[in-house]
């Protein structure tokens, strides 16, 4: 176009601008060039389209000079200015930024309003997010736009206001699919699985058609409660729908089998995909490796490679793991040792957990204590604490004990901490140091929650609360447990009463 001398105008460059962005790999800075020589970089159509072009390729820094020196900001220049810092990560100058032109006037319109609602909810700042609310429905508009009221459902759910999201979920006069995938996502932000799967029964009876988002939100929530169930019903519902050809779908699929206890089932919709993504390959992997199947993860990872498939963070994490349960001291290091060189992926504190899991279990405790002391990062209340299983796991209960103390001093509001470390102590038989233990949690006002488990039966979650009277009084549950420590003395399981579990509270 410019070669035959044509000269772009205003409503040139917003669509240039609009595909540099997309295109990914190219310069702004040169089709702004382009935009001084004409003359229009004071346009304000232009202007608007140099902050999203700016912020989107990642110039940040850029998209915000150009809006500073804007003659008139006005609500499309705020909208794309946070928008910009969304996709930046920049969420706390984004609410900075509403801030400041709220101040001076700036009128906001929807779309404005769910930009910073999203920002709200990555920050987990909820009062700025109720500020934002209520300035809205003064305006008396709020409850019209099924899109505002779905981000404040996703504000709240993602700020851990369960409740809060639910109310302003019913609040809304019309809900459409975004709607309830988003309180269902909410629900399982918020670790409310029997919600969620409540919420997908009440949108499937309202006649509401479930897209790929919702359904993966529901097996997630399935997954966490292992209700196997639930999870085979929405299946036959994906199958009938057709949706067993989405690949975001099929994941969650094999992540629910596989944690639900199906790896057979899992697998058998790994291998009805034709064309498989790392995050199936990763899915599948971590499934085996979460059984125990280390033999077939390592295998599955070999197979993954081979098709060409490079793994990710998350892959890596699988195959460490699988490694550690298995027993492949040997071939963890390889991998670990392989993940800079071979796959240009830098370990982070994940892969170092594993490595101190997988060092610690086989009773390297030296290699491992080493290992973390020379780690790049600080080390994580996570990878000390695989450190101090393992002591647990091979008796060393000296560092033990001081693994324990320094954990309490990076955590000394975490309940389990102290539990683990009362645990070492009376399995050295130091129950001074035991009620010591219990006095401290006490100054400091720390009460262990009681541990719990679930199992489904007939599609029903079953709950059990360690001390629960309620249940210790239901003689069919003791009969039951003795059966099985009978069947578990015959199969030759030995019992460890070594180390003992107290309730500390």
């Amino acid at each position: 176009m410019c070669k035959d001398g044509v000269f772009p105008d205003k409503h040139t460059f917003p669509t240039v601008l609009k595909a540099v962005s997309r295109a990914g790999d190219q310069n702004p800075f040169q089709i702004y060039g382009y935009i001084v020589k004409v003359g229009l970089d004071c346009d304000e159509f232009v202007e608007n389209s140099l902050v999203s072009g700016f912020a989107n390729c990642g110039f940040v820094d850029s998209a915000r000079k150009v809006f500073d020196e804007m003659s008139e900001r006005n609500v499309i220049s705020l909208t794309a200015m946070i928008d910009g810092y969304l996709r930046n990560e920049c969420a706390e100058e984004g609410l900075r930024l509403f801030a400041e032109m709220r101040l001076v006037g700036v009128m906001v319109d929807e779309r404005t309003v769910v930009s910073v609602l999203r920002a709200v909810g990555m920050v987990g700042d909820v009062w700025f997010g109720k500020w934002v609310h209520g300035f809205y429905v003064e305006s008396g508009r709020v409850y019209c736009d099924v899109y505002v009221g779905s981000a404040l459902v996703d504000m709240y759910s993602k700020c851990g206001y369960c409740d809060d999201a639910r109310k302003a979920f019913e609040d809304m006069p019309f809900k459409n699919v975004v709607s309830w995938t988003t309180l269902i996502a909410g629900c399982v932000h918020c670790n409310r699985f029997n919600d969620a799967l409540n919420v997908f029964k009440d949108m499937l009876a309202e006649d509401v058609k479930p897209n790929q988002s919702t359904l993966t939100s529901v097996l997630s929530a399935c997954a966490q409660l292992g209700s196997l169930d639930q999870g085979k019903w929405i299946h036959e519902y994906i199958d009938k729908s057709k949706f067993n050809g989405d690949i975001t779908v099929c994941t969650a699929l094999i992540d629910m089998y596989t944690k639900c206890g199906c790896v057979h089932e899992a697998y058998t919709v790994f291998e009805k995909i034709p064309v498989k993504d790392v995050y199936i390959w990763t899915v599948m992997i971590n499934g085996l490796a979460l059984h125990g199947n280390a033999a077939s993860s390592l295998y599955l990872f070999s197979q993954m490679l081979s098709n060409g498939v490079q793994p990710n963070q998350v892959t890596l994490v699988g195959i460490l793991n699988a490694c550690s349960h298995g027993g492949f001291v040997d071939e963890g290091r390889r991998i670990f040792k392989s993940m800079k060189k071979v796959h240009g992926i830098e370990p982070n504190l994940d892969h170092y957990g594993c490595m101190v899991d997988l060092l610690g279990r086989a009773g390297c405790l030296k290699e491992a204590l080493v290992l973390i002391e020379n780690m790049p990062m600080d080390p994580s209340p996570a990878v000390w604490g695989a450190l101090f299983g393992a002591c647990m796991i091979h008796k060393s209960y000296d560092l033990g004990e001081i693994i324990g103390n320094h954990l309490i001093k990076l955590q000394p509001h975490h309940s389990g901490r102290y539990a683990l470390l009362a645990n070492l102590c009376a399995a050295t038989r130091n129950w001074k140091a035991v009620a010591q233990l219990r006095k401290h949690m006490k100054q400091k006002g720390v009460y262990k929650s009681a541990g719990s488990s679930w199992i489904e039966i007939n599609g029903v979650n079953q709950e059990f609360i360690a001390f629960d009277k309620a249940r210790s009084e239901d003689t069919s549950v003791h009969e039951t447990l003795d059966k099985i420590v009978i069947q578990m003395k015959c199969a030759g399981c030995p019992s460890d009463t070594d180390i003992l579990t107290f309730d500390l509270n």
